[in-house]
């Protein structure tokens, strides 16, 4: 079934009925999320941005979104603490005044990780990956639920570059903890109307990843805030990530 939705997501250009919706991106940074946000703004949608980080790149991805976008806002990198998390939310949330979809990138890769590194030292580390997307979308949910709206809610794993031994390593426990949140997030929210969805990385890179890298991504995601497959929520869906020079805007 996933398959089939993949393949369909990508069949489809235009979605119309996004036009207006509200949509939250975050995890944004000069590797990973241009395509994501590019698609939303060409489907005039009031879209906030939140970077991890501040550069001339990711200034330009908000240039990018911006003439297209119907309404643009953008916050900088977020605290650690999961007040810092509440009090972003809170933020996104009232941007413009609620919000239809959220779509969250959360970097699984790690360049450091010591090999005598004991699992409260991976767990640690994955809880606070987890944080802000756990969070946000609590809050997120909470104000769909209120004002009876319908929504979505998409958590990425982004694994940009070639993860071996403890990284990797890493990165199959991060996602096997983001299923397991996507999916009990869909189980918790499911009479609201509120779907999660998740999109990771394979366990064996390159072998039947269901989403070729970002555009496809993006179609994902699209299909998904569009609302045209109501049933579908608690699924995580494989994604070979590109390489980071593929999230670049494709403009000069």
């Amino acid at each position: 079934m996933l398959m089939s939705v993949i393949e369909e997501c990508r069949t489809i250009l235009c979605y119309p009925e996004l036009a207006g919706k509200r949509v939250l991106i975050t995890g944004l940074s000069s590797s990973c999320g241009v395509d994501i946000v590019r698609a939303f703004a060409e489907h005039k949608c009031r879209i906030v941005l939140q970077f991890d980080e501040t550069s001339e790149q990711t200034q330009t991805i908000a240039e990018i979104a911006a003439p297209h976008a119907l309404e643009i806002k953008a916050f900088g990198p977020v605290g650690p603490t999961a007040d810092d998390a509440v009090l972003f939310a809170r933020a996104a949330a009232q941007a413009f005044g609620g919000l239809d979809a959220v779509i969250n990138l959360i970097p699984l890769g790690i360049s450091h990780l010591d090999h005598a590194a004991d699992a409260a030292d991976v767990e640690r580390i994955v809880a606070a990956r987890l944080l802000l997307p756990c969070v946000l979308s609590k809050v997120a949910a909470n104000r769909m639920a209120i004002s009876w709206n319908e929504g979505t809610i998409l958590n990425v794993a982004t694994l940009t570059g070639a993860a071996r031994g403890p990284a990797r390593g890493f990165a199959m426990v991060a996602k096997a903890a983001l299923a397991a949140m996507t999916r009990g997030q869909a189980e918790e929210w499911a009479d609201k109307a509120i779907r999660f969805n998740a999109i990771a990385p394979p366990a064996v890179p390159s072998a039947g990843a269901a989403c070729a890298g970002e555009p496809d991504i993006a179609a994902l995601a699209l299909y998904l805030a569009s609302g045209r497959n109501k049933t579908l929520s608690g699924q995580v869906f494989e994604a070979e990530m590109a390489k980071p020079a593929a999230f670049l805007p494709r403009v000069a």
